[in-house]
């Protein structure tokens, strides 16, 4: 016969869990501070805090879909404009002034050099937004030439070393300007076809910096759809004594048009094995090590959604310094995700409810595209007006003893601006159950929960929870749960309220002796 003999009540602070989202390692051996799922919940260096919503800027009255925004910035001259239904229109202030129509695509790759933006898509003729000679700032299209070019072609313009150099659409092929520093005039074609050994088409093109900042450590790299990475220094393809391959590598293939992000000289490489640092190809290149992606924590989430998504358009990375973290895109069918990972720990999250085909930095803010007009991010705790619904599954953990244990009661500690309802209980021993209610005891009420589900619920009802803005508030509610091991389930949907997570109170009985 098994007995368990109850003892004694044991109190346990279990920290949120910082560390993040963690969908690589067994639920038996997580970190206790890593989640099982975090959606709209961002771990911070010290608690768990929503993500912030966004609210409509531009174009909801036009019913277009915003596939590109483009950001040009110098000293006197700020805009921010956006490719929608066959034209760039004018959003700066939220406005809907169209500066160029008649256009084939709304997807486009751009480059700022010389306080001009040079914009290629690989079907319209290449555009060019200046500051002419009157002091009017106009778009045109990019005068260039060159033996056999095809303008309508090239696309994903970069600047490397001072030089401007396009990829030429489905091809192994790339262009590149004639003089240094030049924004227009006469481009030259090199065929990369003969150093490469699976085919395919030149993917992207990219400036590495080894160095950190514009220098001669310089690298151009050339990254093919097949995963070839061919990294050249030098600045002039013409001159064989000053350009020289410095390396051919592979890695695994690139995942859609946007697919490099470069972040403090290094290049972020999305690709079928993740969010992938070249600095890392290159460290191991020739050794038996496998390079190790940012994303290395959420590998099983990303390899679910490339498998299922790899060819959908949005994919994109984009670093946001004034949230602290970069930002991932990711199509799935008609709905989109984010993979959002803190620069300064490296912890991962999921942000949801986000229908995002395209994102830009302006003005130090964060904006996106989506089927229905331009959003500002960041802004206030709704998503233009409707709740913001977190969920957050902690790993399971043991709460320092391998004995059986029996939950009696939770203290999850919170910050808040406003009351809302909180929707907190445990699953056991790898358990995943949804629960619909939990017996509330403590000083905001002793009725039980609502007995429909959370979710289900226009406004849900659970814990009340007050607004203390100063200081964490402590308040227990019961738990009825037995088992080893404990995950802590965290569940909001609010509108306009602020929430920090700091640790969860566990009180809780545990059993000795088997006989």
């Amino acid at each position: 016969m098994l007995r368990r003999n109850v003892n004694r009540s044991i109190n346990y602070i279990l920290p949120s869990p910082i560390g993040g989202l963690n969908m690589r390692d067994s639920l038996d051996a997580m970190d206790d501070t890593d989640a099982i799922v975090m959606d709209n919940y961002y771990p911070s260096e010290n608690s768990v805090c929503l993500r912030r919503g966004y609210k409509a800027y531009a174009l909801q009255d036009e019913a277009v879909s915003v596939e590109t925004l483009i950001n040009f910035c110098n000293a006197q001259h700020r805009r921010l404009f956006a490719a929608a239904d066959g034209k760039i229109i004018d959003v700066t202030s939220g406005s809907n002034d169209v500066q160029v129509d008649d256009l084939d695509s709304n997807v486009w790759q751009y480059v700022q050099f010389r306080d001009r933006l040079l914009l290629a898509n690989g079907v319209d003729n290449p555009l060019s937004y200046y500051e002419n000679g009157q002091g009017s700032y106009v778009w045109q299209e990019t005068v260039l030439s060159g033996t056999n070019l095809e303008k309508s072609r090239l696309c994903k313009p970069i600047v490397s070393k001072q030089r401007v150099f396009y990829v030429e659409k489905n091809s192994l092929c790339y262009w590149y300007a004639d003089g240094v520093g030049e924004v227009q005039g006469t481009l030259n074609r090199v065929d990369l076809s003969f150093l490469t050994s699976k085919g395919g088409y030149l993917a992207a093109i990219a400036s590495w910096t080894l160095d950190g900042g514009q220098g001669i450590d310089d690298l151009t790299v050339f990254i093919t759809s097949e995963g070839e990475v061919l990294v050249y220094s030098g600045s002039n393809p013409s001159d064989a004594d000053d350009w020289k391959m410095r390396g051919k590598y592979f890695v695994s293939r690139p995942v859609g048009d946007n697919c490099v992000l470069q972040y403090q000289g290094d290049i972020v490489l999305i690709c079928e094995e993740g969010y992938l640092p070249l600095s890392s190809v290159l460290k191991l290149a020739g050794s038996n090590v496998n390079s190790v992606a940012y994303s290395d924590k959420i590998r099983g989430l990303i390899l679910s959604r490339i498998r299922n998504g790899k060819n959908l358009f949005g994919w994109q990375g984009i670093i946001y310094p004034r949230g602290g973290f970069a930002l991932f895109n990711v199509p799935m069918g008609a709905q989109f995700e984010q993979h959002v990972i803190n620069m300064s720990s490296g912890a991962w999250c999921r942000f949801v409810g986000i229908n995002a085909l395209c994102w830009c930095l302006f003005d130090g803010r964060l904006f996106f595209g989506s089927d229905s007009g331009v959003y500002l991010f960041d802004e206030g705790y709704s998503d233009d007006g409707m709740p913001i619904a977190g969920s957050v599954h902690q790993a399971y953990c043991a709460l320092g003893s391998a004995n059986f244990k029996k939950i009696l009661m939770l203290n999850p500690r919170i910050k808040s601006n406003s009351v809302f309802a909180l929707n907190i209980y445990t699953n056991m021993d790898f358990d995943d159950q949804d629960k619909k209610y939990v017996e509330n005891i403590g000083t905001a009420s002793g009725s039980k929960w609502n007995f429909s589900k959370w979710s289900s619920l226009a406004q849900p009802v659970g814990t009340k929870w007050g607004s203390f803005r100063t200081k964490i508030q402590s308040q227990w509610i019961g738990n009825n749960a037995v088992g080893f091991k404990v995950s802590v389930v965290f569940r909001t949907k609010t509108n306009g309220t602020a929430i920090e997570w700091y640790n969860t109170g566990l009180r809780f009985e545990q059993g000795e002796g088997v006989g």
